[in-house]
């Protein structure tokens, strides 16, 4: 039990890292329009609240998580995949509404046939 409680903390570390370097890499393109509809600030909240999303769901002791896909655009946070069961899927929501940044949650999870 430790030592998933561990695994779930080392893996919510490793996502937060990753989202922090890539959110902070740019590229140019010579092609690309001068104004872009995101910022490179929204960006990175996004990329923030969405390693925030996944960090709270690995670590909910409520909700069956490894097939949960998170994406965030504009403090919109959109969930895929599947769960094993309808309370799972509530709880997610539950655990996605109480992150610092989220404006709304598009709940798009699946309960799963075959546990």
């Amino acid at each position: 039990m430790k030592r998933i409680l561990i695994l779930k903390t080392a893996a919510g570390a490793a996502c937060m890292t990753f989202a922090l370097i890539a959110g902070a890499q740019t590229t140019t393109n010579s092609a690309a329009p001068a104004a872009s509809p995101e910022s490179m600030g929204q960006h990175v909240d996004d990329a923030t609240i969405t390693t925030k999303v996944k960090a709270e769901l690995l670590g909910a002791k409520n909700v069956k998580s490894e097939h949960i896909h998170v994406k965030t655009r504009k403090g919109v946070v959109s969930l895929t995949g599947t769960v094993p069961s309808a309370e799972d899927r509530d709880n997610a929501r539950q655990v996605v509404e109480g992150v610092s940044g989220v404006t709304s949650v598009k709940n798009h999870l699946k309960v799963s046939a075959a546990s």
